[in-house]
């Protein structure tokens, strides 16, 4: 499941729309939007619509590079 499929099915989880997660992010409508398409948007974005949800940002690293 990529990260925005992961948003938006905490999101649906919780039963917020996407405006009610934006608000409860600090950040607007459409940019939820976006995170959920897996549009490209700043880490602290990410990071303020996953701490929303309760969610962490994690980066994970492929040692054989």
């Amino acid at each position: 499941m990529s990260f925005g499929e992961e948003i938006r099915a905490a999101r649906l989880t919780r039963e917020w729309s996407q405006q009610q997660l934006a608000e409860a992010a600090g950040v607007s409508r459409p940019t939820v939007a976006r995170v959920e398409g897996g549009e490209d948007v700043s880490t602290a974005t990410l990071e303020k619509v996953a701490a929303a949800l309760g969610l962490r940002v994690t980066l994970d690293t492929d040692e054989r590079l």
